[in-house]
């Protein structure tokens, strides 16, 4: 994980230009360093905004200011086992943002689609699609990258028991290779859905053997 003391610097891609800007990035980087996130924490936060560079290089998004803001903001509440992290974070994003010059229910509104990635309605918004894909990015990842990712979220879950942790997770990870296709875009399809499926296929077998 990289140790840039300086959000500015290390999500320089996810940088506006705003000058509230660089104390939100404070903010942001304070609450993705919590010791509880053993995934779900500055690296993540890293390969989003490499991923947001990735696709503004190629389809490119229509509204980025939004997005960007919503990339930073989507985790920043984040309490392992709560159903309603998605939406304390929206509201968060909501009193941080008040002000800017950006819509700000859009950002909201590409938070609380990721309480359910695969059920979001993305048809006419190529932004949530994207944004929704490059937050699954992850399982399509190099194995050795999922593996570690698999095992930073059994660790954000360790209060919980290990056999209902496996069954949970069971159930998730079959539901995703049950799905006709992991990514809603082109984009990240081309990339990362024939290495996701082996990535599932793998976690599945080990789970299940376990």
């Amino acid at each position: 994980m990289s140790t840039s003391p300086d959000p500015a610097t290390r999500w320089a891609t996810l940088r506006g230009g705003d000058p509230r800007e660089p104390a939100l990035l404070r903010e942001v980087a304070a609450r993705y360093a919590e010791p509880h996130r053993a995934y779900h924490g500055l690296s993540h936060l890293d390969a989003l905004a490499r991923l947001y560079a990735d696709v503004d290089r190629g389809p490119g998004w229509v509204h980025p200011a939004e997005v960007k803001l919503a990339i930073l903001l989507h985790d920043a509440i984040y309490e392992p086992g709560r159903s309603d992290n998605e939406a304390r974070s929206a509201a968060l994003a909501g009193e941080l943002l008040a002000g800017w010059p950006v819509e700000i229910s859009r950002v909201q509104a590409m938070i609380d689609a990721t309480a359910a990635h695969d059920r979001a309605d993305t048809s006419g918004d190529p932004d949530l699609a994207h944004f929704l894909d490059a937050d699954m990015a992850i399982i399509g990842a190099p194995p050795a990258v999922y593996d570690a990712y698999a095992q930073g979220v059994q660790r954000e879950f360790a209060k919980i028991p290990a056999a209902m942790f496996r069954a949970g997770r069971r159930a998730f990870v079959a539901a995703q290779l049950a799905r006709a296709s992991l990514f809603q875009t082109v984009f990240f399809r081309d990339r990362y859905e024939r290495q996701a499926r082996e990535n599932l296929q793998r976690e599945l077998a080990a789970l299940t053997t376990t």
